[in-house]
């Protein structure tokens, strides 16, 4: 146990050095913002027999804490070889964007700060599909961003999918969650002087807290290393307590018909975002989506909840909500040794919006 009490992985400094390199199809942009480059990977389908679909939406992905546009590179090259144009942001302080210092991140960093960068990335995918609007895609705290800045009206997507998402009723049982799974949680956090990379500060804590046992460790390892130097602490404790309104994500989303709109998907073996708080967050979206059909809010289809057909578990679908697991997969389920499984089942929501 106390050989995760050490400072090997505990940085206070910025990175240096030349951007990280890319895997084959996928391309890196930089959008100025008012603090400096923010990054937008992005996968081009590749020629000749899978060019991109004639007026695909986008699916624009939303990283979580201590991540970057890089974790959603298996996901990239999956959309783009099946022509659906996917792009991935890394806000300040992420993956090859402009880094603040250590003590403007941690502390003066906040949620309205980050949604800012994924906003300025969003205009420019927007305008570089010609208008047509994205299919959002938020991890973990990005999740969590994602439902802030449909709550704030300030981007109307064709759907929301929620990976491991921090939910909107708020993260106290993510935490208690992470207590339960690290007892020494708090004791190290002391002995690294309160650096927000403690509970990930050795590659052990990575995998007990974002993968399965069947992701190898050289995976692990090398996903540890391109992890954040350091996290903003104003960004989680933004979500502690409910903070949107459903009514107004339901509201946001364009094209409600029929089917589902919004996909709640959760990792089988995730020890943060659990099952159970998952399939609250599903629940929570549908109980408003069906109120708001029955009192003639939305003009939609309310569609009981039924088990997805051709399916085994518990994947489910109705009340205008997609709710499915991930098989053997940990909090970071599109990077664990599963990630395919959850990308055919997002590539089905996507398939009937």
């Amino acid at each position: 146990m106390f050989k995760y009490f050490t400072f090997r992985w505990i940085r206070f400094r910025r990175p240096t050095g030349p951007p990280s390199p890319l895997p084959s199809g996928i391309e890196r942009t930089f959008i100025d913002t008012p603090g400096g480059k923010i990054e937008v990977l992005h996968a081009t389908p590749p020629p000749p027999q899978q060019q991109q679909r004639p007026d695909a939406s986008p699916l624009f992905f939303v990283h979580g804490g201590m991540g970057g546009a890089w974790v959603w590179t298996e996901y990239l090259q999956f959309f783009a070889a099946r022509g659906i144009p996917c792009y991935a942001v890394s806000m300040r302080g992420h993956g090859d964007s402009y880094y603040p210092s250590f003590w403007r991140m941690v502390y003066r960093t906040t949620l309205r700060a980050l949604a800012d960068d994924v906003l300025a990335a969003h205009r420019w995918v927007v305008e570089r599909e010609g208008g047509r609007e994205v299919v959002l895609v938020g991890h973990s705290s990005g999740g969590g961003l994602s439902q802030f800045l449909l709550d704030k009206e300030e981007i109307k997507p064709r759907g929301l999918v929620l990976t491991g998402a921090v939910p909107g009723f708020g993260s106290n049982r993510v935490y208690a969650s992470w207590n339960k799974m690290d007892p020494w949680f708090g004791v190290r956090m002391i002995f690294h002087l309160w650096h927000p990379n403690s509970p990930l500060s050795h590659p052990a804590l990575t995998r007990r807290a974002f993968f399965s046992e069947e992701q190898t460790d050289a995976y692990v390892e090398a996903f540890h290393e391109k992890t954040s130097r350091y996290e903003s602490f104003l960004w989680p404790l933004a979500m502690m307590k409910p903070f949107v309104n459903p009514q107004n994500i339901v509201s946001q989303i364009a094209g409600w018909v029929r089917g589902e709109r919004i996909m709640v998907l959760a990792g089988e073996r995730d020890r943060l975002m659990t099952q159970p708080i998952m399939q609250d967050l599903a629940e929570m979206y549908r109980t408003k989506y069906s109120a708001m059909v029955q009192e003639k809010q939305l003009q939609a289809e309310d569609a009981a909840v039924v088990p997805l057909s051709g399916v085994s578990g518990p994947d489910s679908a109705g009340h205008g909500v997609r709710y499915c697991v991930v098989p053997n997969a940990g909090h970071h389920m599109q990077n664990d040794a599963t990630w395919e499984k959850g990308a055919e089942k997002l590539l089905a929501f996507y398939e009937q919006l």
